[in-house]
């Protein structure tokens, strides 16, 4: 059975990709991202109400004035399902007015309480953790690029890390796309689909290497080698990724409220990593391989 050739169809899968970048970047510089309170700062607010209430209750009487994404604690609970007098609420910075009538919404909705704490806070997340994530985040792609260059060559270790950039970059455009929540679960989330997609893509470059060893020798087709070694690593990166993805969708569907964009994120970023390990990476190698094949080739044979 012939099977589908994607080594050989680099610049499609490349022009899909920035066809999702481009207006990313576009809404990334215009509409920007919709921070949480872990990056900006909000306002704590402790009640003790005179009946046991539970998170999702307070949660729902807060969904008319766009704050169900809070986060809610009941007091040595971390549990929607238990219930408490003693209610923690850490929700975004509010005017005097808005906090009138959101508490008021609370009393009417909830049952009556008392304050027993209400204070501004700054964020948990600042721009110099930022920094330093960002800063940590590079390292590793350093230190990637060098463990691959030991173990396979140095064109592997940049095409892996140029697939893990495009993973990323289009997870933050969907989330600029669609205004979702980023707060410190979304780091966590970015953090685990970097591992997952390059734990993909090293499975499908270690198989092109060892096709590479015993297979090909001067004058052979690297695209089919590459194809080779894609469909011999496809039903396994095809079973990886269903199954994460079916907990995942459980996650989010069946999870809280507060679990909602911490799944999405690993959603977007799995369905993606997939993507870029079998249609970026393996392409992205074969680019940079012609073009060092072309630099040793003599001026002469250039010509011809």
């Amino acid at each position: 059975m012939h099977k589908f050739d994607v080594a050989s169809r680099g610049k499609i899968w490349f022009i899909i990709s920035l066809l999702i970048i481009l207006p990313g970047f576009f809404c990334m510089g215009t509409r920007g991202f919709n921070f949480g309170i872990d990056f900006t700062g909000g306002t704590i607010i402790d009640l003790k109400f005179e009946q046991p209430v539970t998170v999702a209750q307070v949660r729902e009487s807060l969904r008319p004035f766009g704050m169900d994404g809070s986060t809610i604690q009941l007091s040595g609970s971390d549990s929607e399902v238990e219930s408490s007098q003693n209610v923690m609420i850490r929700t975004v910075d509010m005017e005097e007015a808005e906090r009138k009538e959101v508490m008021a919404g609370i009393r009417s909705s909830v049952g009556d309480y008392q304050v027993m704490r209400e204070e501004k806070v700054g964020a948990v997340i600042g721009s110099e953790l930022i920094l330093n994530a960002v800063e940590a985040l590079v390292i590793s792609w350093f230190l990637i690029i060098l463990y691959v260059a030991y173990r396979f060559e140095w064109r592997f270790g940049v095409s892996a890390v140029l697939a893990l950039i495009h993973d990323i970059i289009i997870v933050l455009a969907v989330f600029s796309f669609t205004q979702r929540q980023i707060d410190s679960s979304f780091v966590a989330a970015m953090l685990t689909i970097v591992g997952y997609s390059i734990n993909d893509t090293i499975v499908i470059f270690d198989r092109i290497r060892e096709n590479l060893k015993l297979h090909f020798r001067k004058g052979g087709d690297i695209y089919e080698l590459v194809n080779r070694s894609i469909y011999q690593t496809l039903r396994r990166s095809l079973y990886t990724v269903f199954t994460v993805m079916f907990t995942t969708f459980a996650l989010f569907f069946f999870g809280g409220e507060t679990t909602k964009d911490f799944a999405f994120a690993l959603l977007v970023g799995f369905a993606i990593g997939c993507y870029s390990s079998i249609f970026i990476a393996s392409p992205l190698w074969i680019f940079l391989r012609n073009r060092s094949e072309k630099k040793k080739m003599p001026k002469a044979e250039l010509v011809k």
